[in-house]
Parts: structure tokens; C-alpha cells; sequence
């Protein structure tokens, strides 16, 4: 399954004291939109983590590396979280799709608000024993500052980050797209405050792409005053692996008492799979096959 023509860039500047990454990803937000028949505020929500997390998996190494980001408030969207692999592929889904809120004082969809005060756990599954869990407070909700606070805080790696979705009049996906741009250790003075006054500069990333920057364009506009060095580009794309097999294997840890009361109602049962909502049926006798 692919969801059209979204990527990711890379790219290194100054010498390599900074990196950077850049995504086009209108395609794979507005096919979640529609997986999920998300409203307004859902789809700028989970569009921006969808961004974030794709660009955040293209970072990994491993081929089997996987990455999940959740924000989790107190708001009525009950939460939102994506997965991400080290391919540029992500999937992700909001605990209430059809969330509506009003407007914030800008006139713009509040994502803050329908996300609320909580926590954001980013896990990394490095095919350690365990994967590595960060988990912080929430600063705005807004996504792109609480994945700056992350990178600061639990990478110690100054980071800024920026992400936008924006909607057409009948609420389908415009555009949406971001940047992560990020400095090493080893990065002079000169470099740091020369990439802080660039991204001052950027008042709003959403109007950058309702201009029609595309990845590169952003990533120009952000490190235009430093030598840029392109390290390549990868497809980004909304793909979730579910399987009926798959799903057969989560219905397995389900105790046999269970299992054996669904088999005597006789009726077949649908399984949802929360990150693409796509419906799986097993009859009575596939079930029995589990004992």
C-alpha cells in the first residue's frame, strides 16, 4: 500500500556541525485522514505526529528499528500516537477521531487544547531485550515544541523542529509537511547563531508550503547561509503491516476460557486493527483452531 509521492530529504551544513531532515507528507496525512475519518483538529493532530515521527525513524540505523511517539493528555482527543520504522514508513491513529473544538484566539485549529496537559513517551525498539523509553511532560501539545523539548532534553541535542497540516475548505489535507534541523556537539558559536537567527525568521512553516516549498526549498530557507550537503532522500509512506495472521497471533494470548465462550456464541467476531481500522472476521471454527 502506498499513499503517493511523499519523501523525506537529508542533508548536513556547515562543515557537518549541522543536520537536518525535511518531509513532504500530504499523501500519507490525508490517507490516515481517511482511514480514520478524523475531523479538523484529529487530522492537524495526528498529521503533524505522523511528520515528526516519519522524519524521527529515518534516523534510526538498524532495518528492523522501530519508533513510537505518544502524546497522551487530558484532552478530548484521548490521545494521539504513531509508529514509525527506519524506511520512512508510519502509521499512527488518535484515540477520538471525530474530536470538535473551537478555534484558539489565532483563528487556528487548536491542537493544544484537544491534546491537553499530560505526557509524551517516545520508546525505541533497538532489537535490544528491551526498548528504550523516554517519557516527559508535555509543554504546548502543539507536537513540534514537545519534540524540541525531547531532543534537548532526553538527547541533549539543540534541536528545532517545525511541522504544519493544512486543510482545504472541505477538510481533505492541502498540504502538510516539517523540518527537524539539528546541531552537533562540536558546532562553533558562529554556526549556532547564525542557524538560531534562520529559524527566527520562519514565522509559520504552513505558509511555507501553502507557497509550494517542497523538502529541499525548507531545508534552503532554513540553512540557506551555510554550505549544504544533500545525503540523500528516501519515500515516505502510510503503511500499516497488519495481517489477519497477525491478528490470529494477538487473539492467541487471550485466555482459552475466553476463547472457548466465544466459540459457544457461535457467531463470528470482527477484530478492528487501531492503526489503519481495518476489520478482520474469524468464524467459529478459526477460533477453535486456537485450542
Amino acid at each position: 500500500m502506498t499513499t503517493g509521492k511523499d519523501y523525506i530529504v537529508r542533508a548536513m551544513a556547515a562543515n557537518g556541525q549541522i543536520r537536518a531532515f525535511a518531509i513532504q507528507s500530504t499523501n500519507l496525512v490525508e490517507y490516515a485522514r481517511k482511514r480514520h475519518n478524523t475531523s479538523p483538529v484529529a487530522t492537524a493532530a495526528l498529521g503533524r505526529l505522523l511528520s515528526g515521527a516519519a522524519m524521527m525513524g529515518s534516523m534510526m540505523k538498524g532495518e528492523h528499528d522501530l519508533l513510537t511517539i505518544q502524546m497522551k493528555g487530558d484532552g478530548p482527543i484521548n490521545g494521539i500516537i504513531a509508529t514509525a520504522d527506519s524506511h520512512g514508513n508510519v502509521k499512527g491513529y488518535a484515540g477520538n477521531p471525530v474530536v470538535v473544538i473551537p478555534p484558539n484566539y489565532a483563528g487556528k485549529l487548536d491542537v493544544g487544547a484537544a491534546i491537553g496537559y499530560g505526557t509524551l513517551t517516545v520508546s525505541k525498539d533497538l532489537g535490544m531485550k528491551e526498548p528504550y523509553n523516554t517519557q516527559l511532560p508535555l509543554t504546548t501539545s502543539e507536537v513540534a515544541e514537545d519534540l524540541t523539548y525531547y531532543f534537548a532534553k532526553s538527547e541533549q541535542v539543540p534541536s528545532a523542529v517545525a511541522l504544519g497540516v493544512l486543510m482545504e475548505k472541505e477538510n481533505t489535507v492541502k498540504q502538510a509537511g516539517g523540518f527537524i534541523v539539528q546541531l552537533m556537539p562540536f558546532a562553533e558559536e558562529e554556526v549556532i547563531c547564525g542557524l538560531e537567527e534562520a529559524v527566527a525568521e520562519i514565522k509559520s512553516v504552513t505558509s511555507l508550503l501553502e507557497q509550494g516549498y517542497t523538502p529541499e526549498m525548507l531545508l534552503e530557507k532554513v540553512l540557506g547561509k551555510f554550505d549544504i550537503q544533500w545525503e540523500g532522500s528516501m519515500p515516505a509512506q502510510f503503511y500499516c503491516n497488519c495481517s489477519k495472521e497477525h491478528i490470529m497471533g494477538s487473539l492467541a494470548t487471550i485466555s482459552k476460557k475466553d476463547i472457548k465462550e466465544i466459540i459457544d456464541d457461535n457467531e463470528p467476531i470482527e477484530v478492528k486493527c487501531h492503526f489503519c481500522n481495518s476489520t478482520y472476521q474469524f468464524t467459529p471454527e478459526e477460533l477453535k483452531a486456537l485450542l
